[in-house]
C-alpha cells in the first residue's frame, strides 16, 4: 500500500473513534472506541517507522508497548465497568455518577 492509502485509513479509523467516544452513551462502545483511536495511532507508528526508519524498529517496539498498555486498559476498563453495572444496574454513562451516594 501507498503512504497515503494508509494514513487515511488511518485518518478515518481515528474519526470514527473520536466520534463514537464524543457521542457514546454506554461505557462499552467508549471503551471500544478508545481502542480503535489506539489501533490507529498504532497503525502511523509502524508506517513512519518502516518508511523513515528501516533498520531500527522504534516504531514498532513503541507499538506493542501502545498495545499492551491497550490490553491493560481494556481488562481494567473492563472489571471498572463490572463494578458499576453490579452497583448500579446500568452501563450508560450519564447515569453512572460514582459521586452521589
Amino acid at each position: 500500500m501507498m503512504l497515503e492509502q494508509i494514513l487515511v485509513l488511518s485518518a478515518y479509523l481515528f474519526s470514527i473513534g473520536i466520534y463514537g467516544l464524543i457521542t457514546s452513551r454506554n461505557i462499552v462502545r467508549a471503551l471500544m472506541c478508545l481502542e480503535l483511536i489506539l489501533n490507529a495511532v498504532n497503525i502511523n507508528l509502524v508506517t513512519f517507522s518502516d518508511l523513515f526508519d528501516n533498520r531500527e524498529l522504534k516504531g514498532d517496539i513503541f507499538s506493542l508497548f501502545v498495545m499492551a498498555i491497550a490490553a491493560a486498559e481494556a481488562a481494567i476498563g473492563l472489571a471498572i465497568l463490572s463494578l458499576i453495572h453490579r452497583n448500579r444496574k446500568s452501563t450508560r454513562i450519564n447515569q453512572s455518577n460514582l459521586l452521589n451516594k
